[in-house]
This record gives structure tokens, sequence and C-alpha cells, in this order.
């Protein structure tokens, strides 16, 4: 056995490694990226050819997956909580198909919302889906049960959901490894009609499902992850999961709580070692990261009259990270709160990179959009969101991936002209196609732009599945050549790029302008590179 100094993501990474994986799918997004491109590194990734390119969005990478899973061979599928919104349907249908060859799902939620648009807990998926969810609280954990998912996976029959946090993903601990082994030979489905889901079918693997429930209850019961320690002060008892044990430990610096606490690492939440806790102890404390998941699991076992403190009755926070000093505060402990921020100290929020091409794209629309009121400019995801902020204050909206070109569209059909939307290329070929097709198919009258820095640059410089297809996409949905215009966002493109933009917004119907410079960011590594 060896031992490295690995990240969250990067266990995870090297426990599927190690796991007999023979692909990674998935799409940049903080804070799961780093998983995939530790895979893209890895040397005996490489030596053995696994699967491990960027797909264009969520969905893509959930069903290329589960596609690897059919032919037999183990697939684990990343992504950030917001994109399994993105991969849904595949997710959810695909606890109904089963799997052939294991398949794990690693998701990444973000709470407090460091890079994100909401804090939503991926257990509810996972329960809804009524699939196992693993949740490790140590980095040693994380590649422990992603090194055995893939085996829990084809022992139940069903994909199984590794859940971190944004605080286990990015931090670092000594990881014990484990013998790497064998891919999958790769085999089709015994039943050849396993993976088509006709109602009549589909009704028969959901009774299926529903049958293995009493199975993932049995092996949450026994699971080495979910772990019942007794305590000596019965007045109080403390469920927490993941992440949240660390943070309730260390309020005890010699290691010893003197409360019982019940550690849920494993679901469905294991409901007999629920129900000890609850006979041995007065009250009951509900700690866990994310939405009241577990509390709520709790409080519909126990009843209402046994005192159960958590995030419901406000001991514990709805929103953002918990930390020990939160938890350290639930336990009724002295919590110093640190020197104040002196008033004089002015937060730096975020800002668009020197010489980016975006800021000469906003620089020129700010100047055509000046004639009119404000509130016409409907954005997307991506370092172009900038452009909301000073100096620029340049769109109105940034919904989910897509929602540009959809919400400029009804926008329009509302009666708000001009109606303009900025997408970025790696979002256009993510989610924002399809929008383009409706508004050619309605001839929306509305100016689609396409920041094109040709990377995922948000992410990390991430190869974009938009580069050198462009206007080929835009053209092959229908988009009239005449209005397909290209730009190069530089000041002394200025008054050309004006005047695009005075054309294109002022011709009546569907037209795309694409402003093209590689991300600075992007060409510096590029430069490094070649050197």
């Amino acid at each position: 056995m060896q031992k490295q100094l690995l990240l969250g993501v990067e266990s995870i990474s090297q426990g599927a490694i190690d796991g007999g994986m023979s692909g990674v799918y998935a799409y940049p997004g903080t804070p799961s990226t780093e998983i995939l491109e530790y895979v893209q590194t890895s040397p005996v990734a490489i030596k053995r050819n696994l699967h491990r390119k960027w797909s264009s969005n969520e969905k893509t990478a959930y069903e290329s997956a589960l596609g690897m899973s059919y032919a037999g061979k183990r697939a684990m599928v990343c992504m950030k909580h917001v994109g399994l919104n993105v991969a849904a349907d595949a997710f959810i249908n695909s606890s109904i198909t089963g799997v052939n060859g294991g398949l794990m799902l690693a998701v990444a939620d973000d709470p407090s919302m460091h890079s994100s648009q909401n804090e939503q807990d991926s257990r509810f998926y996972g329960n809804f889906a009524q699939i196992a969810i693993f949740e490790p609280s140590s980095q040693q954990e994380a590649y422990d049960m992603a090194r055995e998912g893939f085996s829990f996976s084809e022992k139940t029959g069903l994909p199984v959901m590794l859940r971190i946090t944004t605080r286990l993903a990015h931090s670092r601990a000594g990881v014990i490894l484990s013998e790497c082994q064998d891919e999958n030979k790769g085999s089709l489905p015994k039943d050849d009609h396993q993976f088509v889901l006709l109602p009549a079918i589909a009704r028969k693997r959901y009774k299926l499902l529903l049958s293995k429930q009493s199975l993932l209850k049995e092996l949450s019961e026994k699971s080495c992850y979910n772990k019942y320690i007794p305590g000596k002060d019965k007045r109080l008892g403390i469920i927490c999961s993941g992440i949240a044990y660390n943070y309730l430990m260390e309020n005890f610096r010699d290691g010893e709580c003197p409360y019982s606490i019940l550690k849920i690492s494993q679901y469905p939440v294991p409901e007999k070692q629920v129900r000890k806790i609850d006979d041995e102890c007065d009250e009951i404390l509900v700690v866990e990261e994310g939405y009241p998941f577990v509390e709520e699991k709790v409080r519909g076992l126990m009843g209402r009259d046994k005192k159960i403190k958590g995030k419901f009755d406000g001991t514990l926070p709805r929103d953002g990270e918990l930390s020990p000093d939160l938890v350290g505060k639930a336990l009724g402990h002295s919590i110093s709160s640190g020197m104040s921020i002196p008033d004089l100290v002015v937060s730096r929020p975020p800002a668009l990179c020197a010489g980016c091409g975006h800021i000469d794209l906003y620089v020129a629309m700010n100047e055509v959009m000046a004639s009119y009121e404000k509130g016409h400019v409907f954005a997307d995801i991506g370092c172009y969101t900038l452009g909301a902020l000073p100096p620029y204050c340049a769109i109105n909206s940034c919904v989910d991936m897509g929602a540009s070109i959809t919400m400029a569209k009804g926008a329009s059909e509302a009666g708000l002209f001009p109606a303009v939307a900025v997408i970025g290329d790696s979002t256009f070929t993510h989610s924002g196609m399809t929008g383009l097709l409706d508004a050619v198919n309605e001839n929306s009258n509305i100016t689609v732009v396409i920041s094109d820095n040709e990377s995922v640059s948000m992410t990390g410089g991430q190869d974009s599945s938009a580069t050198g297809r462009v206007e080929s996409i835009c053209a092959g949905v229908g988009v009239d050549p005449k209005h397909i215009r290209v730009l190069i966002p530089l000041k002394k493109n200025h008054p050309e790029m004006v005047k695009v933009f005075q054309e294109e917004i002022a011709y009546t119907g569907i037209s795309v302008v694409i402003s093209r410079r590689i991300c600075i960011q992007r060409a510096a590594r590029m430069k490094k590179i070649k050197k």
C-alpha cells in the first residue's frame, strides 16, 4: 500500500481508476472539475487508454456512461449539483433500467454558492431515484467509496451516487491506496430488453427497483461507513453525515465526544441505528451539510415526542456552509468570533481579466444599447456573466445554462425590443443550440451574441465542444448566413463592432454575432506549453 496527498476530488478519481473504471464522462463545473482532469493526467489511465474526454453537457455525459455500463464496462460520470438538473432525465431512468457494468455518479454540491446559482442538495435526487448514496466524511472514505462503488453497483444492479461538497472536494489529506483492479472484459446484458423502457417493460423494471429497496436498507445498516458511537452523556445524541462529522469532532480536541454519535455516510438512512440513538438519548441534534435531508428522515421516524434540533428549528442555519464554529455554537460551546473586519477594508468583487475579449465586446455593445432603456440584454453562465457588474453593467440575466437565447425569445414575444442574448461558446453547445433552433423556427426578432473564447474558461480553460464549429452549427439550424457575423473583439476594431451590432439589432428576425478571441489565460498556457 502507498500513501498519497490528495484533494477530495482527486481521491475519487484515483479510487475510480483503482476500482477498474474504463471511462469517465463529465462537463466542467466547480467543484467537480478536477475529477476528470486528474484522470486525464493519470499514468494508469493513459496506459490503459481509459475514456477521459469532456462531454458537451451533463446529459450527454450521463448517457455515454450509461452506454459504457450497457456494454459491461465500469463507468463514472461527474458533475456539479446544478449539472444534475441537466442530466436528471437519464439519471432517474437509469435506476429503472439498472446497470450492466458498474455505474457511479460523482456529484459535487456547492453550499454557500461559491460558484453556483443555488445550494441544492443532490441527496434528494438520489432518494428520488431510489438508489444508494455514499457521502464521505474524509478523503480516505472518498477513495474507498469510489473504489468499491462499481462492485456495489454491480451487486445491487443499480447506479450509485457519490456526493461530496465544496470543502471536502478542495481540501487535502493523506490517502492510503489499495491495489488497482483490472477492468471488466465487457459483456451485453443477459436480459436483452433491460434497457428498453417501453411502458410494459418499464412497469416490470420499476417493480424490480422497488423490490431492491429492502436490500439497500440492509446494506446501509451493515455498512462500515455508518457507525454508532455510544457516549457517556445521554442528554444529547448527535446524528451527523459526511463532512459534518469532521466539523463535530473538531470541537473536541481530545477526540472524545461525551455524547452518543450516529455517523451516516451511506444511504438509505439506517433506520435501526436511528431508533437506537433515539431510544438512548433525551434530545437529538442533526448536523449535515446542505438541506435538512437527514433531519427530515429522522423527524419522520421519531415522531413529534422527541425534541429534535437542527436546521428546521434554527439551531443550525439553513443556508451556507457549516463550520466547526457553527456546530460548536449548536452544542452550546463558547465560540470566539475573532477580529472584526475594519470598515476601511472594502470587498473586492470578481472581475474580468485585463485584456479579456469580453471587455471589448461589452464596450461596443454598451455604446449601441445606450440609445435604448436598460433591461434588454439576457446573458448566460460563464466568465462574461461578470458583465453584470460595474463598470460594464451590460447584462440583465443569469439563470441557467442556455437560458439567454430562450429568455430573449420570450421577451421579444412579449413585445420587448431589442432583445439581445449573450452566450459563451461552450454554453452555446451545452444547451443554447436548441434555443436557437426555436428562435429560427419562429423567426424570432432577437440578436444572439456568441462570445467565443475557444475554451470553457470559467472552470480552468478546458476544451470547448464549440471550437471551430460555431458558424456551421448556426447555419445548420437555419440562421441565414448573411446574418451570421464574425468579429474580433479588439479596441482597434471598435468602430466595426459598433456598426455590426447596429445593423443586426435593426434587422427584423434572428441574427447571430460571433465575437471571437481566444481566452488570454488559455493563450498564455499554450505559449508556455510550446516553449
